[in-house]
């Protein structure tokens, strides 16, 4: 085996890895910046089965925008959260 197949089983390694931990992980912020890790990785991948037109399309879109979005989200509903009363289930502040 030469240097190159072993860093792709290093890499599949890691991918199978992120992608275990993504599903453990009981902290949302954590388990995103892990699927922004997983696409990356996935994205090394690509390169080096000699498909750079997924490549690009796998860090622009997988660790990208979905991340971003992902994080976006993430801060929209904490600041909802934070705004909810104790005690309301429905997230919008009124009492039934």
């Amino acid at each position: 085996m030469d240097l190159s197949e072993i860093f792709k089983i290093v890499l599949i390694i890691l991918l199978i890895g992120c992608a275990v931990a993504v599903n453990l992980t009981p902290s949302i912020l954590q388990a995103v910046i892990i699927f922004m890790s997983y696409s990356s990785v996935m994205c090394l991948l690509w390169i080096l089965m000699e498909s750079p037109d997924l490549a690009i399309t796998e860090a622009a879109v997988g660790a990208g925008v979905s991340g971003l979005l992902f994080l976006q989200t993430l801060r929209k509903i904490r600041r909802e959260d934070e705004n909810a009363e104790p005690g309301d289930t429905d997230g919008k502040g009124a009492h039934r």
